[in-house]
């Protein structure tokens, strides 16, 4: 089969699609045939090295649509099955990035009814990511203030879009062009200029703004990261910290819910064939996407 792979770190030129065999799923796994495969911020982070594995191989890609071909043993998943998963692990012999990936089945879901691979396979990383987050923050419906930073892209617009469906009460801060959709996701759309110290009862920093974010923390109040390890320290009792996303398919099944009833929506920007990989992570550098690129072998 085919598979994306980095053998050194580097720009786009390092990523390179190889011939390797076919994965062979063991006790608790399924192997999934990829319809479609999402690129992340985090494979270019992979790609440049931030992660370490210096010497290896390794795979690119963590989101999956696909339909699974084999099974480990018996178990929820039969071959057939339409799923969804997220194959966590930034130094991987082999990520989603390829025809075939073998997967942990307890981190698959149904895959969605309402919208198709593509699209799918834009939901795992970023929605999970979100929901975390969210969980940490531990806010109460009706009572908390969040301000999401980052509010347009991938994981704070499902991070604006499940607190409001939870009923908490959301600002997403994101720049002037994206106030539109910022508003239809359920919240009040703020630029950096308009946010006052101390504001808030807590902070998903999805944009990665560290400490200026904390400063709008009210005092005693909670900030989550999207950077395990990078989030800046805690000051005036405010708690701080970072979401490490966890493949958990019981979750993930209920984000698919959220999907097909209209709650969550996907955004892809563009698609590219699976020898194009190197592309899709040029236009990634280049900044501005809007929704996700995704890669169809």
């Amino acid at each position: 089969m085919r598979a994306v792979v980095v053998n050194s770190f580097g720009g786009p030129e390092a990523v390179a699609v190889v011939e390797t065999e076919v994965p062979r799923p063991g006790a608790g796994q399924v192997r999934i045939k990829v319809a479609a495969a999402s690129l992340n911020p985090v494979d270019a982070g992979v790609r440049t090295g931030v992660f370490g594995g210096a010497g290896e191989r390794i795979g690119l890609g963590w989101d999956v649509a696909g339909t699974v071909d084999a099974v480990g043993d018996a178990g929820v998943w039969s071959v057939g099955d339409e799923v969804v998963a997220l194959h966590y692990g930034p130094v991987k012999p082999l990520g989603t990035h390829a025809e075939y990936v073998v997967v942990d089945a307890a981190a698959a879901a149904p895959a969605p009814a309402t919208v198709d691979a593509v699209h799918a396979a834009t939901l795992p990383l970023n929605a999970l990511t979100a929901a975390q987050a969210l969980d940490r923050l531990e806010l109460t419906p009706g009572r908390s203030s969040l301000l999401v930073t980052g509010a347009a892209g991938a994981v704070g617009g499902y991070a604006v879009r499940l607190a409001a469906h939870r009923g908490i009460a959301v600002t997403g801060l994101a720049r002037e062009g994206d106030e539109a959709f910022v508003r239809s996701l359920g919240a009040r759309h703020i630029t950096s200029g308009a946010v006052a110290d101390r504001e808030f009862d807590a902070v998903l920093d999805a944009a990665v703004l560290g400490e200026p974010a904390l400063a709008w923390v009210r005092d005693g109040g909670r900030y989550i990261g999207v950077i395990p390890h990078a989030e800046p320290a805690s000051v005036r009792g405010v708690a701080t910290g970072a979401v490490e996303v966890s493949a958990d398919g019981a979750r993930l099944a209920e984000l698919v819910r959220l999907l097909d009833e209209g709650v969550l929506t996907t955004r892809v920007a563009e698609t590219y064939a699976l020898e194009d990989a190197a592309k899709a992570h040029a236009r990634l550098d280049e900044g501005g996407v809007r929704g996700r690129l995704v890669l169809v072998p």
